[in-house]
């Protein structure tokens, strides 16, 4: 079920959503005040979790933060 960000074309506001199908993203409604003239905004999508399987390296130890005073 993705999560899609709305901005309210009422109120100016932005809110996110969980849309379960299709139809239901002709249901959205403005949480704040309650306008169904809501317009599907632009957003990125993030990664969590493993990054096993990504193609990154993570075996590589991070360099040590050595100040140069001995």
């Amino acid at each position: 079920m993705p999560i899609y960000e709305y901005r309210c074309q009422e109120c100016g506001k932005q809110f996110e959503k969980l849309v379960r199908s299709g139809s239901d993203q002709n249901q959205v409604e403005c949480p704040y005040c309650h306008s169904s003239q809501v317009q599907k905004a632009f957003s990125v999508f993030g990664v969590s979790g493993s990054s096993k399987g990504l193609g990154l390296n993570t075996s590589v130890p991070a360099p040590s933060c050595n100040t140069g005073s001995t």
